[in-house]
């Protein structure tokens, strides 16, 4: 599965839940709040002061 930054919180974690501590680490604690399934990857790192890119390479390395 290619992971891509417009992909949601929650999409990512249902096919890919060892994405789970890359995000925690990353600062993105409410994984589970109703508002992170829905937002995308982008939206959230945008919200948290996180680097999309440097994010994305992180996650796709768990591939």
């Amino acid at each position: 599965m290619e992971i891509t930054k417009d992909m949601t919180i929650g999409e990512l974690l249902k096919n890919a839940p060892e994405a789970a501590p890359v995000l925690l680490g990353a600062g993105m604690h409410c994984l589970g709040c109703p508002a992170s399934q829905g937002e995308s990857i982008a939206e959230a790192a945008m919200v948290h002061g996180i680097d999309v890119d440097e994010l994305m390479e992180q996650l796709n390395a768990l591939k």
